[in-house]
């Protein structure tokens, strides 16, 4: 694990197809931490060249908010090759790698990638990757993917299809081994686990989709992707700390400095022992919350 990783904050990854105008001119606008320019499933066979033709320039309005810019590729070598030449460029943060079976995709797509920044002027190393677990191959081998390369900063079960490749029904109770073992990758390789307990298709039923949400994040997940604009609000919401939580984490933090001075290792909160691993977790939380702020005071000032 590199410790000079930079993780992102993507509580939201609204999806876009890159090809639908309407789509992408108001994306900017949605209040996503992240929009992932789609060519992959959410474009049609026939309309893959157009979509490689608008990458670039959909990438540069799409960037005007405050969200980062994902692009996520298609699977089959032919095709992401050509997604690469066409999508790698300053306005472009990161990729989505969909259905990644082993290390050695995601690093042949990173020396890829290595090579488009060093020919067009870019910093070695700035295009980061999220990876998704879609296939049993995938997750058998999730903690190698997950730590393949250091432009990995976010991994995610891909529900739809690991579950049609695996006979699961796409729901919350079936999901939750998958998506934990994907969890527990993430951390191990010091990125960011992004998911969902179900599918992201349903956008009609928003009080389950926010159930949901609530019970992703308890599972450890940090976001999850989306694909209509009235589900970004919620997980922004479910997936950031709560007034309750950051108000525990500084009354443990303060208790702990002020033990600290004292000689003391473990102290009492709330009726509760605190020691180390507990201030960690508290101190964690406060970053988190405070990265989250500033993506907040960008969206104002920009």
């Amino acid at each position: 694990m590199n410790p000079q990783k930079r993780m992102p904050i993507w509580r939201s990854l609204l999806f876009v197809p890159v090809n639908v105008d309407r789509f992408v001119d108001k994306a900017h606008t949605r209040g996503a931490d992240a929009i992932v320019l789609d060519l992959e499933d959410g474009v049609a066979a026939s309309e893959k060249e157009n979509a490689r033709s608008r990458a670039m320039k959909a990438a540069e309005k799409v960037s005007r908010g405050s969200s980062d810019v994902l692009v996520r590729i298609n699977r089959p070598w032919r095709m992401a090759l050509k997604d690469l030449e066409a999508t790698i460029c300053p306005a472009v943060q990161a990729l989505a790698l969909p259905k990644v079976d082993s290390p050695e995709q995601v690093q042949i797509l990173s020396e890829v990638t290595s090579e488009l920044e060093s020919e067009r002027g870019m910093v070695a190393g700035v295009t980061q990757f999220f990876v998704s677990i879609e296939t049993v191959a995938g997750f058998l081998r999730a903690q190698e993917i997950a730590a393949a390369d250091d432009r990995v900063v976010a991994i995610g079960l891909g529900a739809g299809d690991f579950s049609l490749c695996t006979g699961l029904l796409p729901g919350p109770e079936e999901l939750v081994y998958p998506n934990l073992q994907v969890v527990i990758a993430a951390r191990a390789a010091g990125c960011i686990p992004v998911g969902l307990l179900s599918t992201i298709d349903d956008y009609a039923d928003l009080d389950r989709f926010r159930m949901i949400a609530r019970r992703s994040r308890r599972l450890g997940l940090q976001g999850s992707a989306c694909v209509h604009p009235d589900q970004v609000p919620i997980l922004n919401e479910e997936f950031s700390p709560t007034e309750e939580e950051l108000a525990w984490a500084r009354r443990v933090i303060a208790a702990f400095e002020t033990a600290s001075a004292t000689g003391a290792g473990a102290i009492e909160v709330d009726g509760k022992m605190v020691d180390f691993p507990v201030v960690q977790g508290a101190r964690l939380l406060l970053e988190e919350h405070e990265a989250i702020q500033e993506r907040a005071r960008r969206t104002t000032t920009g």
